[in-house]
């Protein structure tokens, strides 16, 4: 019961609601958590953890993202889209294309980025969500997030259909608000949808009416793709789940770094990190259950 699963979350749920529905599928107490909330609105990509797999959360939460949106130009919101409060900008001016080109020119790389008040960030140790229900001010800081690409595929006044690849903790409710200020004309997300996690895409998602007994997992080695790997034999992960520093005398190329370890059939058994030049000493940071 270790592994992942890839969720096609429907709109009009959150994400812990669609861990309790899976926590149905698997025996009382079995761990399960998601990597990465998604808004009500929005549906798509939602990648559960299994079991020790939920070690392995972290890891899945870095990956790069894709996400499809309809942002609405011509008006704002309570929330930055449209389950909140909407409010039409009187005598809006609308922007060409052109102009929304070079506006969004402005949020690709590294950018300074201040999340919506309707988040579950924390301030004080309270939801930010929760603080804004009160009708409290939240006055979160900007963030620095990282955005790769904003493709446009349509505009049609007030709508513009966009695709947005990128990094960790990047708000499209947040894009679609400061495009909108940028532009004059206020701005808010209509329709989202996640369309990748990583290598996990939306045409691998289950959606939570699919029979129980048909959910086969994913392995835990999905969660760290791109980290240097190498099965290992048996006497070497027995050390390795004692806990202890062992020697990899193998060619491995450059593996200094994290390093996952293998059994023969490709199952993880650990995370750590590799020292040396020639020979690496792996030592095991996350060492998980062997299968029974």
């Amino acid at each position: 019961m270790n592994g992942l699963l890839v969720i096609d979350k429907p709109a009009g749920m959150t994400s812990r609601d669609v861990v309790n529905r899976v926590q149905k599928w698997f025996p009382r107490k079995t761990k399960i958590g998601h990597t990465g909330t998604l808004d009500p609105l929005a549906t798509g990509v939602l990648v559960v953890c299994i079991g020790a797999a939920t070690r392995l959360a972290d890891y899945v939460q870095a990956m790069g993202k894709s996400y499809a949106s309809r942002f609405q130009l011509g008006a704002t919101s309570t929330t930055d889209d449209a389950d909140g409060k909407v409010t039409e900008t009187p005598n809006a001016t609308i922007p060409t294309r052109e102009a929304i080109d070079a506006a969004l020119k402005s949020f690709i790389g590294n950018v300074e980025q201040v999340p919506p008040a309707f988040s579950a960030l924390k301030l004080d140790g309270q939801r930010a969500h929760d603080l804004a229900r009160q009708g409290k001010e939240v006055p979160l800081a900007a963030r620095t997030v990282r955005i790769d690409v904003i493709r446009v595929f349509d505009y049609a006044w007030p709508f513009l259909d966009v695709e947005v690849d990128c990094g960790k903790g990047t708000y499209i409710r947040s894009i679609a608000r400061d495009l909108g200020d940028i532009l004059g004309c206020g701005g808010l997300v209509q329709t989202l949808r996640r369309t990748r996690v990583g290598p996990f895409t939306a045409e691998q998602g289950i959606g939570l009416d699919a029979d129980p007994a048909s959910v086969n997992l994913l392995p835990m080695s999905a969660a760290v793709v791109g980290i240097p790997r190498a099965k290992l034999d048996a006497e070497l992960l027995r050390r390795i789940r004692n806990g202890q520093r062992v020697v990899i005398d193998q060619n491995l190329g450059d593996t200094r770094g994290e390093f996952a370890a293998l059994d023969e059939k490709g199952e993880l058994v650990a995370l750590g990190m590799t020292y040396g030049n020639k020979e690496y000493e792996f030592v095991p940071q996350i060492v998980f259950p062997e299968a029974r």
